[in-house]
């Protein structure tokens, strides 16, 4: 008779015994990252090897400003340009929908070699001559737009880095303001404008020599950091060339013949820092921590707000009729009903359109699903900064094929709400909510096309998002319409009553458009803040 409990005991003890155990392996175990990218060594010119080279290439991106909308190419500047024949990084489609414009340049840097106030390039412009005139304006125009450079090194993004160690994507392609480079004087309006035709290149590396992690072929290096320090010199000629000369390259009007010479600087630095962790200065950048730990104390107290203010209501409302319930003593004496008993034969009344909302529901559930799976892989790593443009393309991928998702949620909350018009839910499930989305992207595409930007998409990504649109999503939306359709309707607990109940006359912010408008303020204030740094990191 003791036989049974005897095994189901040791059963348990025996489960018991290996969840301790898997436990104390789970504290043993160290956790990884997943940087997207294989580490690339690099070595000098003399110890140059098939997997350790010694060129380093710099590609030039963008120039955006927070001033503006509009993006230019590095191209579209007046700039030195790198030779086009180089192999030039392929753009996946995160990467084109952000604007990407990623070219060679003409920066040539030798690993471990330093250089001091190299020559990059001369142009030459003549006040007579149209062309070179709207050159310089375009480049006044740039630096008094705030826009910046975006290069990149070994997939790293090049910083600019400031005082008390905040360090910003990119640097500034000019300034108007001489307080940043410890000058006073300045006129009215921009004042003067000073372009930056020289930077400092600061490059930090782990050396890989005496590094005991390394089992490999001990030589050379990884690049761990890239910092640039811009800085505005007026040179005057190719073969003498000062770059601690102070005196300062003015972009004036009032100019006869301008000569702008290009020069750099090239530094390397030893560093402790392991290539995993070199992402870590970027992303905990100190000019955006306490904003942030704001955004979200700020969030948090709206939140609770709110809770406390639901909960006093709902407090209020039930203790209200549990003290009416309790007046009676029995069943038989009620002779209304009142409080949430009257509205219980209208809560599963099918509402009045029912097929914009279910089309809506099943969108919504497809952006859901969409948003909750990328940042499922974001936490993970694999949509780590190193893979460039990844999140964007993850989002279109998962959001075309969430598709089905929105076929079968929409046609399940159409059919559980008694419609018969399918084919136009299927229909409009399909096309109404990606067609806003793509209107709203085309026209938005028109203007920036207009202005000759180079976030405008080109017309062979449009062509592929209405392939993935019309040729993917589209199908897996009818897929999901027509398993949901083939499913039984859903069986509501409570009868509708036939009459619908009367609602008496409702006060002015209880109507629509007040009510939505008011329902909807409290929940953006707890969340815009944390949109900022959203986008700002998606940009």
């Amino acid at each position: 008779m003791l036989i049974f409990p005897t095994v189901v005991a040791a059963e348990i003890m025996h489960n018991y015994t290996f969840i301790i155990l898997l436990l104390l392996k789970a504290a043993l175990v160290n956790p990884f990252y997943l940087p997207g990218l294989t580490p690339v060594n690099f070595c000098p010119k003399e110890m140059e090897k098939p997997n350790c080279k010694s060129d380093i290439k710099v590609y030039v991106n963008r120039l955006n400003s927070k001033n503006t909308i509009l993006d230019y190419e590095y191209h579209d500047f007046d700039f030195c340009l790198g030779n086009e024949h180089d192999d030039t990084p392929v753009e996946n489609l995160g990467q084109v929908l952000f604007g990407e414009r990623i070219r060679p340049s003409p920066y040539k840097i030798n690993f471990l070699k330093n250089e001091t106030c190299r020559l990059l390039c001369s142009k030459f412009y003549n006040r007579k001559v149209v062309t070179d005139v709207r050159k310089l304006r375009r480049l006044k125009h740039g630096i008094t737009k705030g826009y910046y450079h975006h290069w990149i090194v070994d997939n790293l993004p090049v910083t600019f880095c400031v005082s008390h160690g905040v360090c910003f994507n990119g640097f500034p392609m000019g300034t108007t303001s001489l307080d940043i480079i410890g000058r006073s004087s300045r006129k009215n309006g921009y004042g003067e404008v000073y372009l930056f035709n020289h930077v400092d290149f600061i490059i930090e590396y782990r050396d890989l020599s005496h590094d005991p992690n390394y089992f490999d072929d001990p030589v050379g290096g990884r690049i761990i950091s890239v910092k640039v320090v811009p800085s505005s010199l007026n040179h005057i000629k190719e073969d003498s060339l000062d770059c601690d000369n102070s005196e300062m390259l003015n972009l004036n009007d009032d100019f006869h013949d301008m000569k702008i010479i290009y020069t750099y600087s090239v530094k390397f630095l030893k560093t402790d820092i392991k290539w995993a962790s070199r992402w870590d200065y970027i992303l905990n950048s100190k000019s955006t921590t306490s904003i942030q730990w704001f955004g979200i104390t700020n969030s948090i107290l709206i939140v609770l707000f709110l809770t406390g203010m639901i909960g006093v209501i709902f407090l209020r409302t039930l203790r209200r009729d549990i003290s009416r319930y309790n007046q009676f003593d029995s069943s038989d004496d009620v002779q209304e009903e009142f409080g949430w008993k009257l509205v219980h034969g209208d809560v599963f009344r099918p509402p009045a359109c029912r097929l914009l909302l279910s089309v809506f529901l099943g969108s919504g559930a497809q952006i859901l699903c969409m948003v909750f799976v990328t940042l499922v892989l974001a936490c993970l790593g694999f949509l780590s900064p190193a893979r460039r443009g990844a999140l964007m393309t993850c989002g279109v991928a998962l959001y075309v094929c969430f598709g089905f998702v929105n076929g079968y949620v929409s046609a399940t909350f159409y059919k559980a709400f008694g419609g018969t018009l399918w084919k136009k839910n299927i229909f409009l499930s399909a096309v109404l909510c990606p067609g806003i989305i793509f209107a709203g992207f085309f026209l938005c595409n028109i203007i920036l096309w207009s202005q000759s930007s180079s976030a405008a998409i080109p017309f062979s990504t449009l062509l592929l998002l209405l392939f993935l649109w019309f040729g993917v999503s589209t199908p897996l939306t009818y897929l999901g319409a027509f398993l949901a359709f083939q499913r039984s309707r859903w069986s509501y607990p409570v009868r509708t009553n036939q009459i619908p109940r009367q609602i008496p006359p409702q006060p002015f912010f209880s109507k629509p458009l007040p009510a939505t408008v008011m329902a909807g303020i409290l929940p953006f204030g707890s969340i815009y803040v944390q949109m900022f740094f959203m986008f700002n990191s998606l940009w």
